[in-house]
C-alpha cells in the first residue's frame, strides 16, 4: 500500500489511463475504509488467510502486467471483491455464489460478474500461483505485520502441494515394488 500510496501522491489524475482497468473505477469513493471494507468481505465470505495471499498476488501482478493502471480510492474496493472471489474460487472447494459477493461487496450481480470476466481477460486466464510464490508472498505480508507482533499465515497451499509429493512418491515406490516382485 505504501507503493500505491506514493504513486497516488504523485498522480494528478484519478481515474486509470489504460481503458481496459478501467471497469475497476467507481463513480465515486466509497465511504467504507479499506480495512472495514476488508473486515467486511473475511466476516460475510470466511475465505481462508490463503484466499488473501492469492488476491494479494493477482493485484501485483495486474499492477505488472499495466503499469499504467494506479490503484485509487475510486477502484481499489471493486479491484478487492474481484480478486477476493476470484481467488476464493481457485483455491477453495466450497464457495458462494457471484450474486453474494456482490452483496457482500455492495453491487449487483451483473457488475461483479463483468468484473469477474474483465479480471480474468485483463489477467490471460492466468491464476495459478505456485508454492514459492505463495510463500514468498506469505513471507513479505508476514513481514510487514511484524512490527505490530508478528502473523503466521496459514500455508494451506503448502500441504497441497506435499500431499501430491507424497502421492507421486508412493506410485513411483509401487512401481517399483510391483516390477522387483514379479
Amino acid at each position: 500500500m505504501a507503493r500505491n500510496k506514493r504513486i497516488a501522491k504523485n498522480c494528478s489524475w484519478a481515474l486509470s489511463r489504460d481503458f481496459r482497468t478501467r471497469i475497476f473505477d467507481s463513480n465515486e469513493t466509497p465511504d467504507m475504509t479499506i480495512q472495514s471494507y476488508l473486515e467486511r468481505i473475511f466476516r460475510y465470505t470466511r475465505a481462508g488467510p490463503p484466499v488473501y495471499v492469492v488476491a494479494y498476488v493477482y493485484i501485483d501482478r495486474l499492477c505488472q502486467n499495466y503499469p499504467e493502471f494506479r490503484i485509487s480510492g475510486r477502484n481499489v474496493h471493486r479491484l478487492l471483491i474481484t480478486t477476493v472471489m476470484v481467488a476464493s474460487k481457485y483455491v477453495e472447494d466450497m464457495n458462494y455464489r457471484n450474486s453474494y459477493f456482490a452483496r457482500v461487496g455492495g453491487l449487483t450481480t451483473n457488475e461483479i460478474n463483468n468484473l469477474e470476466l474483465e479480471f480474468l481477460f485483463l489477467m490471460g486466464f492466468k491464476l495459478h500461483v505456485n508454492v514459492s510464490v505463495f510463500e514468498s508472498y506469505c513471507c513479505h505480508l508476514e513481514r510487514e505485520v511484524s512490527v505490530g507482533g508478528g502473523y503466521q499465515i496459514e500455508r494451506a497451499l503448502r500441504c497441497a502441494e506435499e500431499i501430491k509429493s507424497s502421492q507421486k512418491e508412493k506410485r513411483r515406490y509401487d512401481q517399483i515394488a510391483h516390477h522387483v516382485f514379479l
